[in-house]
């Protein structure tokens, strides 16, 4: 065997990553591609081409109009492309086995790492090293059609935020201004991420996955206040500051 033979050619990594979670209360694919088009129609580009699960263990067991094709098909035509589904029932668990997709546990339920040596006990990955990285701070307004990332910290912003603007930071997100794009923190998970803001006029404001757009967020009572968002489970609780 040469080495070239020994060589690897591939590596199994971990990574956390916020994908977005669509949790249907209803079997119904009509209302479903009703509700999603409102929603593209206020923020068009965060329903393109985003990674989805498609979360069916809400659901009743199916019955003969449950059609697992046709609601993905559905949340393609939004530019929300399923990679698995969440399901604990057997019959919507054989629909995603025809179709090859794979399915995730039900919601509440942990996920166990795969050792992929056969026969080794898995050993328990040691907790990673915090690092610590100073927060980014922006001086200048930020433009529609600028993305402003803060890696490993928290995203300070001490001018307006324009419409088509967007932020997005590991951490918390300050803004001392108007904010009227979009903010997203905790991107990689955190749930204890907070967005602070001097006026909420956003487009979308979202922490660890869990999002609420315009035509949302303008129903609220502090819409145009200076406010405080936060998560209290899987929901986005917006208080006055």
């Amino acid at each position: 065997m040469s080495q070239a033979d020994q060589d690897p050619v591939f590596q199994l990594k971990g990574s956390m990553l916020a994908i977005t979670v669509l949790e249907l209360a209803d079997n119904d694919p009509e209302r479903l591609d009703q509700q999603l088009a409102r929603k593209v129609a206020q923020a068009p580009n965060f329903f393109s081409n985003t990674p989805l699960v498609l979360a069916l263990d809400k659901l009743p067991q199916a019955d003969e109009r449950f059609d697992l094709a046709e609601l993905m098909s559905v949340c393609r035509h939004h530019g929300l492309r399923t990679l698995a589904i969440r399901a604990s029932h057997a019959a919507h668990i054989g629909a995603a086995s025809a179709l090859d997709l794979p399915v995730l546990p039900p919601s509440g339920a942990r996920e166990r790492k795969i050792d992929p040596h056969d026969g080794e006990p898995a050993k328990p990955a040691a907790p990673a090293e915090p690092v610590y990285r100073p927060s980014r701070v922006i001086t200048a307004p930020i433009r529609g059609g600028q993305q402003i990332y803060a890696q490993g910290g928290d995203l300070i912003v001490l001018a307006p935020v324009s419409p088509g603007a967007e932020l997005l930071a590991d951490g918390n997100i300050h803004v001392y201004a108007p904010l009227r794009g979009r903010a997203l923190a905790g991107i990689k998970g955190d749930v204890n991420a907070r967005i602070f803001c001097q006026q909420l006029a956003a487009e979308m404001v979202s922490i660890a996955g869990q999002y609420k757009v315009a035509e949302d967020i303008r129903r609220d009572p502090l819409w145009g206040e200076a406010v405080r968002i936060g998560l209290s489970g899987d929901v986005l609780n917006i208080t006055r500051l």
